[in-house]
């Protein structure tokens, strides 16, 4: 799901990742700790897996997943 939708809103401790942009890139994955903007203009504040913390303005090259779920009793 490339952008949020009516069906899916991005919440917090989901993950964004981006596919690279051309032959030799790779894919960076984050996640969310902000939901920013307007429902129909949403932005994200993203740690990324380096560690750096940016803004983020979803484009048809990301994904977003929601968190896991953890399973009662599970440890």
């Amino acid at each position: 799901m490339p952008r949020t939708t009516d069906a899916f809103k991005a919440h917090p401790g989901d993950h964004v990742t981006i596919e690279g942009h051309k032959v030799g890139d790779g894919r960076r994955e984050g996640e969310i700790l902000e939901v920013l903007g307007e429902p129909e203009h949403e932005h994200y504040r993203v740690q990324w897996e380096d560690g750096r913390e940016t803004l983020f303005y979803p484009s048809s090259d990301a994904t977003i997943r929601p968190k896991a779920t953890r399973k009662k009793g599970a440890s």
